[in-house]
């Protein structure tokens, strides 16, 4: 029961994170009809409508209970920010025909900001372990959830492709690193003479017939170079862990799972294909087979965004030297060699 009510929680909130993008997209695209141009008033009032009833839904769904005042007005603030700066010409003039809409938008967002920066006063002055952990939520205070994750995300892809070139990976002090880059370096690399070959051409190609097209094709392809080098270095900077909780398995920026001590039965390197393809299965092998196998007594749930997955009851990996991890988790589970 409880572990179909997790279920139900995960699909929930996944659709109240890709609903309000879905909605809030279509009604900025139908703000851009000829209809909308032809009623521009209309259209920008129903699009403000659409916008803040929307994400206050999402809101509400997310909410465990009654929301703050605190939440209701960065929702109100957001709507109207969103709303001004999507707003096509037509219903921009519209914007600017009626100085107290403006007014009142502007308002809701001066205030929310006011409200966040005396915030974030109070969090930068609280006692805390690092910089980092008071940047973090600090921006927490400014920013929505799911947009402070999203740059999250960003910025850390980013700075490990062009600020990372060498040093310890990301490893705690109570915890043993184990590899599993060594065996994706030949591969690794191939991709990135690939990566280059590809982005040179494409922009010999286009710049016949394209100037535009093939500065555009330029930085996306900067871009997409960008991304893969930090995706390939995050191998070597995030090791899978042995820690004094469990097992953290990592695929780089792909797979960060905890395996609990209390849930391992046992782990061996006997990987039987059956096994490995089976849909209970959490593989977190990159382009080679597994050759460490962690069976558990207590199945994991695991949460997708398309559908359902049944709970992993065994987690495969590959490690550069399996042996010492093998001989160290058995020790730690008390089965010894």
């Amino acid at each position: 029961m409880t572990e179909r009510a997790a279920r139900l929680g995960s699909g929930q909130g996944a659709a109240t994170a890709i609903l309000p993008v879905v909605v809030v997209g279509s009604a900025a695209m139908a703000a851009r009809t000829s209809l909308a141009a032809a009623y521009p008033l209309a259209a920008l009032l129903l699009f403000l409508w659409i916008v803040a009833d929307t994400t206050m839904l999402a809101l509400l769904a997310r909410a465990s209970g009654k929301p703050g005042w605190r939440p209701v007005l960065g929702v109100l603030a957001g709507a109207s920010l969103t709303v001004a700066v999507s707003s096509p010409p037509p219903l921009r003039a519209a914007l600017l025909a009626m100085p107290w809409l403006i007014v009142g938008m502007a308002g809701l967002v001066l205030a929310h900001v006011g409200v966040a920066a005396r915030q974030a006063g109070r969090v930068w002055r609280a006692p805390m372990a690092g910089l980092r952990e008071r940047w973090e939520r600090i921006a927490a205070t400014l920013l929505p959830p799911a947009l402070l994750r999203l740059a999250t995300a960003e910025l850390t892809v980013l700075h490990m492709a062009l600020f990372r070139w060498g040093g310890a990976g990301d490893v705690p002090a109570e915890a043993r690193a184990f590899a599993y880059h060594r065996h994706l370096a030949p591969m690794c690399a191939a991709l990135l003479i690939l990566s280059v070959i590809e982005m040179t051409v494409y922009h010999l190609l286009l710049s016949h017939w394209s100037r535009t097209g093939a500065i555009v094709m330029f930085v996306l392809s900067d871009l997409g170079f960008v991304y893969l080098l930090g995706f390939i270095k995050s191998f070597r900077f995030r090791p899978i862990l042995l820690t004094p909780d469990g097992v953290r398995v990592r695929a780089g920026f792909l797979i960060d799972r905890l395996v609990p001590l209390e849930a391992i039965a046992g782990v061996d390197g006997d990987v039987r294909g059956e096994e490995v393809r089976a849909t209970t299965t959490l593989n977190a092998a990159l382009l080679a087979w597994p050759n460490v196998m962690l069976r558990l007594h207590q199945p994991l749930s695991r949460a997708s965004l398309l559908r359902r997955k049944p709970a992993v009851e065994r987690v495969a990996f590959r490690l550069d030297d399996p042996e010492p991890f093998v001989r160290m988790l058995r020790w730690r589970l008390g089965q010894g060699n």
